[in-house]
């Protein structure tokens, strides 16, 4: 995740520019209202929004938490994939006898270690909703490609023929019973991670909670310039302003730190991650495969964009 120091006030505001200049708009009609037309009753004693304010605050701090957990959450699962990927392809090169004069053990071992790859992309553009067959389609081979292309589960899929291999090394006997069992319990850890991810994925942040808590911060808002404009006059407009925009960022915050797997900016960074991953492996394949082009990579905007 590539993080800016600077964060430019354009971005930060842009996020709530809408909500800034309706309520500038809406504060300058009570002070008119209540300097020139003498509205009777225009303003509301300051204790009022003061205890709404309150309450407001400790629901926004709850959900922003629990927005956090879900962020944090979805990247300790991907935590534990860079680990446990960089476990399988250890696994593959060292329970696997290192016999150069062997072709097929070579072809077989950058093969898994390969697909471990297009695993990890895979899941990132699942999770995502884009196309994951285009981020697999160059790690794996064509007769792979071919076993996948009606699956909508890809990383599923490519799961399912690490088992296949799994059960070739062991059928050929170049692998033991208990290799066997430690490399299946890695491929069990990665199904975990999965399913894990889509768990966060698929279970929505409780709409009903999310729609009272914007109820009670817009009626904060719409409440404010009634209790400023005996104190500070036409000055209540940019008071209400700035107050306002606390509460609609922190809002927002939560908003966009709840769904991390959306391909925004401050989503957990899969590609990244993804690619990190690829390094390593590549790293480890060096001296039994030769060295590679660099791949194209899909988008990640979590690791372009600027994060709140």
């Amino acid at each position: 995740m590539l993080l800016k120091k600077n964060i430019p006030i354009s971005y930060v505001f842009g996020k709530i520019k809408l909500e800034i200049a309706l309520l500038a708009i809406y504060s300058v009609a009570v002070y008119v209202a209540h300097t020139y037309l003498n509205f009777p009753g225009v303003s509301i004693p300051i204790a009022i929004p003061s205890i709404l304010g309150t309450i407001i605050s400790l629901l926004l701090a709850f959900r922003s938490n629990q927005a956090y957990d879900r962020w944090w959450e979805a990247r300790t699962l991907w935590g534990a994939i860079v680990n446990d990927s960089r476990s399988f392809a250890r696994q593959v090169l060292t329970f696997v006898d290192n016999s150069y004069d062997d072709e097929d053990k070579r072809v077989l071992k950058e093969r898994m270690i390969k697909r471990q790859m297009a695993w990890c992309y895979s899941l990132s553009c699942h999770l995502r909703g884009q196309n994951a067959h285009y981020c697999v389609s160059k790690y794996i081979t064509e007769e792979e490609k071919q076993s996948i292309d009606n699956m909508n589960h890809v990383p599923l899929a490519l799961m399912d023929q690490h088992g296949n291999d799994l059960r070739l090394l062991m059928r050929m006997g170049w692998i033991n019973e208990y290799q066997q069992v430690a490399m299946d319990e890695t491929l069990t850890r990665f199904s975990n991670a999965m399913g894990g991810c889509e768990r966060i994925k698929n279970t929505v942040f409780p709409v009903t909670y999310s729609f009272y808590v914007h109820i009670l911060v817009l009626l904060f808002v719409l409440m404010l310039p009634f209790s400023l404009i005996e104190l500070f006059g036409v000055f209540q407009v940019p008071l209400v302003v700035a107050i306002s925009s606390s509460f609609f960022l922190i809002e927002k915050m939560a908003i966009h730190l709840q769904d991390p797997f959306e391909n925004k900016p401050t989503d957990t960074p899969t590609t990244a991650i993804s690619y990190k991953i690829e390094q390593d492996l590549k790293q480890l394949l060096r001296d039994e495969s030769p060295k590679e082009s660099e791949p194209n990579r899909p988008v990640d905007k979590s690791t372009i964009y600027y994060i709140l």
